[in-house]
């Protein structure tokens, strides 16, 4: 009796310890972050096509399915690649590659693996949303993590294409993606991006300049990354008025959002602190990303 139950202890430990690895394997927090427009893409698309959700809801889980292996796929290899920087790095830890518990061969099949099936799942979604989901795991794998990231400051310019083409493969998904709302989407994605990634720049800026990558503040310093985070929030003011189909409500709701995202940025040119304001920054870009596409899907729940 007492050997099954250490059995099942240990089994559980181990059950719980793999689950620790691939949540760190797969980023999670940036697995969700990237899923979530996705489904507002595709939700979307669905209210400007026609139809209800219930007809959709085999592609639905096809679409989120293949979107969801494409990028944790992604996300392993981004882990497999650097290795090297993230056992320098004191936020990366905790990620298999560093602990050894899961084997690098293992975690190369799984990154190769996960991709390949995504791909596939999205080309049976829709060979637009695969193209797409493509364009934006090249992008992040291949040109960010392998070419640009170690090289270059235009390495964020970069990672942000692979985060913009996320609401164009749900909505691809769906219906043709040469709409006005899925190109003002990701063009608000890539544009946000940048503040977002400069803050945890800054935040983790030690550590970038120890583990030798190219960050903006490791390179031009702290008060040109701040510079830059103005330039790019001012770059979000006009775009709300492109989604007008939403109503006046949410083009009011939107423009409070990037009146107050560029004000906490020039804010930035007078503040010491910091890592202070750049955890503003942060906390402020997730919030602001997750009003931003919750409050379209809510606007839209005719579809139902």
């Amino acid at each position: 009796m007492q050997k099954t139950m250490e059995r099942t202890l240990e089994k559980e430990q181990h059950a719980s310890t793999l689950a620790s690895d691939l949540k760190y394997l797969f980023k999670g927090p940036v697995l969700i972050a990237n899923i979530l427009p996705v489904f507002a893409g595709f939700w979307l698309a669905i209210y400007f096509y026609g139809g209800t959700f219930a007809e959709y809801i085999s592609l639905f889980f096809l679409t989120m399915t293949g979107s969801t292996m494409l990028m944790a796929g992604a996300l392993t290899l981004n882990n497999w690649y650097e290795v090297d920087l993230d056992r320098v790095m004191a936020r990366t830890q905790k990620r298999p590659t560093v602990t050894g518990n899961i084997s690098m061969e293992t975690i190369l099949k799984i990154g190769i693996g996960l991709s390949v099936l995504g791909v596939i799942l999205l080309y049976a979604a829709s060979p637009s949303a695969a193209i797409y989901g493509f364009v934006g795991w090249f992008t992040y794998v291949v040109l960010y993590t392998m070419w640009s990231k170690r090289k270059y400051t235009l390495n964020t310019v970069i990672g942000s294409v692979s985060g913009a083409v996320t609401p164009l493969i749900g909505w691809a998904a769906v219906g043709p993606s040469y709409h006005m709302v899925p190109i003002v989407l990701a063009m608000v994605l890539f544009i946000w991006q940048m503040p977002h990634t400069f803050a945890i720049a800054i935040k983790k800026v030690d550590e970038y300049r120890a583990a030798g990558v190219a960050m903006l503040p490791v390179v031009k310093g702290i008060p040109m990354t701040k510079r830059q985070s103005i330039v790019y929030s001012a770059c979000l003011l006009p775009l709300p008025f492109f989604l007008a189909a939403f109503g006046t409500g949410f083009i009011v709701l939107t423009t409070v959002m990037n009146v107050g995202f560029f004000i906490l940025a020039l804010a930035g040119l007078f503040m010491k602190d910091d890592y202070k304001w750049a955890q503003w920054m942060f906390l402020y870009s997730v919030n602001y990303m997750t009003i931003f596409f919750m409050s379209m899907i809510l606007m839209t729940t005719s579809i139902l």
